[in-house]
């Protein structure tokens, strides 16, 4: 378990605001469903979605519950449902708390079976083969189906964490570590939903919001106070603390990394490896890893002091840290090139649609990045790499595509009350018309895919990568980046579309010429996801009807910006036919890029392959679906200059 410490903790603490209160769900929910651009008041069906969602968010594993109990909470009768709903408005969350009952019957016998196997596997002398990494795709019919996967759990975490610690002396004591440690890391968890008293109101009420919020589609979720600093901080990639990547491992906590820049590096007085034996004087043995967390966060600018043991030294190191704002910047855009003729083609990989302060937004970094590359040498065409990019800031979507589009409208959002709203660029400046890709893939989601489809209908940039996009087309209203809100969520309010009227929603963004990612044989996309909102289209709006305009500017607009709007382009259309020719060609002859569609094929027909977060788009000893774009790139310009 790694941790980079942020001002955050981790969502498993309790909060160090106002605990809540179950009056504070319908107050909270009530806030979502006047916004939401679907549903407007709660009903039976969300109470239903709710409670399944409510189940799934404890035992998504399914290693807890059985079929049996799960089928009596999840489906309840018609009844049920509408005195759910009456409870609701009454902040009454009996439907929830019969649930809760259920799943906490379930924590205390799954411990008492893992107490067992835990006591069998530490005394044991014979060696444990590795088993199958297994996933359910159902909940287990018999209490024998259930101690089976908890048994087979607990030998894959032990032979997992003697590869990983690499213990060649495979001793009692090496065991009993691996299950202390596991254990903490399950008890952390179920202890959520065993507390009592206030905290037991508290959890409840934190599990309801977030099965209810789930309940509304897709994309609308609550989030404690810890999860939504988390959140800002990955949109905003600043954040306070003293820069360290912390792993919790069988033998105490671990510095893994520091981040570049940050207070821990720049003492240079740690290393990476360092265990942390006290903070501030005090022994952290006895300290869970939420408290360690807890205790590094300090207060404010108050200084912090590390206790240290280094591999080798038997002396304990001291370090004093003083917490600073800290720019992630390696998750902003990053900005190479590779040379073409007498100039070269720019690459710039954009993670997310960042925004923050000290001067930290994705349009700005990306401004500098093609001013630097033009600087270089001439710049002949350009890359746009947002094949891992699942979104972030709407108004920093609309900044970027603006770079390669005159005037004109980007983006248009219509929420739930008919409210439409025009993006526009107002700017007339281009900082870039040459020839340019931009690289997706079926990750690329959200405000990747607004850039992506404003600039395709444009006509300015051909689309390169998996035959569609992730398929999120709504807009989310969130209260994440509001330091006074008094609960944080986020709330699907309406959908976007760009200037041709099409929606990325559920179909994605096509691509032009199709170059597979990694991705591409994974069923991700909004189409796979839970209550997805369905795709529709409007009228397109290459002439601005400047209806949300107000009379006072209506006037300005129809003298200097009318006449000037960007003309969608069909300059790389008249050539696609044979850019794909040539790519298909390339593709084809390429014996590790054959060899990579046939893994992906594997993959694509095992049905124990998980897409996991952590996946790049390289494969193999190269980044082939960027050397196909650079390649595509270079036709684009030989074919511009020949014409």
């Amino acid at each position: 378990m790694r941790t980079l410490l942020l001002l955050s903790l981790t969502s498993l603490l309790l909060s160090s605001a106002a605990s809540l209160k179950k009056g504070d769900v319908k107050e909270t929910f009530d806030e979502m469903l006047q916004m939401h651009v679907q549903q407007e008041q709660m009903n039976p069906m969300l109470i239903k979605r709710a409670s399944k969602i409510f189940i799934e968010q404890f035992d998504s594993a399914k290693i807890y519950l059985l079929e049996s109990e799960v089928h009596r909470l999840a489906f309840p009768d018609k009844k049920k449902l509408e005195m759910g709903v009456a409870r609701y408005q009454n902040d009454d969350l009996s439907n929830f708390n019969e649930i809760n009952k259920i799943v906490c019957q379930a924590i205390k016998r799954a411990r008492q079976w893992r107490h067992e196997f835990q006591k069998e596997y530490i005394l044991s002398a014979h060696d444990l083969q590795p088993i199958k990494d297994e996933t359910f795709l159902s909940y287990a019919e018999t209490e024998g189906q259930l101690k089976n996967r908890i048994q087979n759990q607990l030998i894959r975490i032990l032979v997992e964490e003697r590869k990983m610690n690499q213990l060649d002396d495979w001793s009692p004591q090496d065991r009993e570590k691996i299950f202390n440690l596991w254990e903490r890391r399950f008890q952390a968890k179920e202890d959520l939903y065993l507390s009592k008293g206030a905290n037991e109101e508290h959890y409840l009420t934190l599990h309801t919001l977030y099965a209810l919020a789930k309940s509304l589609d897709a994309h609308t979720a609550y989030f404690s106070p810890e999860e939504a600093t988390e959140m800002r901080t990955s949109l905003e990639k600043q954040f306070e603390g003293i820069g360290v990547v912390l792993r919790e491992g069988i033998n105490g906590v671990i510095i893994e990394n520091m981040v570049k820049g940050g207070p821990a590096e720049k003492s240079q007085k740690i290393q990476v490896g360092d265990q942390i034996v006290q903070i501030d004087r005090k022994k952290i043995s006895d300290m869970s890893y939420a408290q360690v967390l807890k205790a590094l966060k300090g207060d404010g600018g108050k200084d912090i002091e590390l206790a240290l043991k280094r591999n080798g030294d038997s002396r304990t190191h001291f370090v004093t840290l003083q917490r600073e704002k800290i720019a992630l910047d390696d998750d902003r855009l990053q900005c190479h090139s590779t040379p073409c003729g007498n100039g070269h083609i720019g690459i710039l990989t954009l993670p997310s649609f960042y925004e923050g302060g000290h001067l930290t937004s994705a349009d700005r970094d990306m401004r500098e990045a093609i001013k630097k590359l033009k600087r270089e040498a001439p710049l002949k065409g350009l890359i746009l790499d947002l094949r891992e990019n699942s979104g972030g800031f709407l108004t920093q979507a609309v900044k970027i595509a603006s770079l390669f589009v005159s005037r004109g409208v980007i983006v248009i959002s219509k929420y739930s009350r008919g409210e439409v709203k025009y993006y526009r660029n107002l700017d007339g400046q281009l900082y870039f018309d040459g020839p340019l890709i931009v690289l997706t893939s079926r990750a690329s989601a959200s405000a990747a895919e607004i850039v992506a489809q404003a600039l395709q209908d444009y006509g300015v940039a051909l689309i390169v990568g998996d035959q569609e996009t992730f398929g999120k087309g709504t807009i989310q209203y969130q209260t994440v980046t509001d330091s006074d809100a008094k609960s944080y969520y986020k709330v699907t309010v309406g959908r976007y579309y760009t200037v041709s009227g099409r929606s990325a929603q559920i179909d994605g963004v096509k691509a032009d010429i199709v170059v597979p990612t990694i991705f591409s044989s994974y069923k991700i996309g909004e189409r796979f996801l839970e209550y997805p909102l369905p795709s529709d289209q409007i009228a397109s709006v290459y002439i601005d009807p400047l209806t949300d305009v107000d009379m006072r500017s209506r006037s300005w607009f129809q003298k200097h910006y009318l006449p000037n709007l960007h003309q969608p382009e069909d300059k790389w259309k008249k050539i696609l036919p044979l850019l794909k020719e040539n790519s298909r060609y390339r593709l084809a002859s390429d014996k590790s890029f054959v060899h990579f569609l046939k893994e992906q094929e594997k993959k694509a027909a095992s049905s124990s392959f998980r897409f996991k977060r952590e996946e790049k788009s390289t494969w193999g000893d190269g980044d082939l679906q960027l050397l196909e774009a650079i390649n595509i790139v270079r036709d684009m310009i030989e074919l511009q200059n020949n014409s």
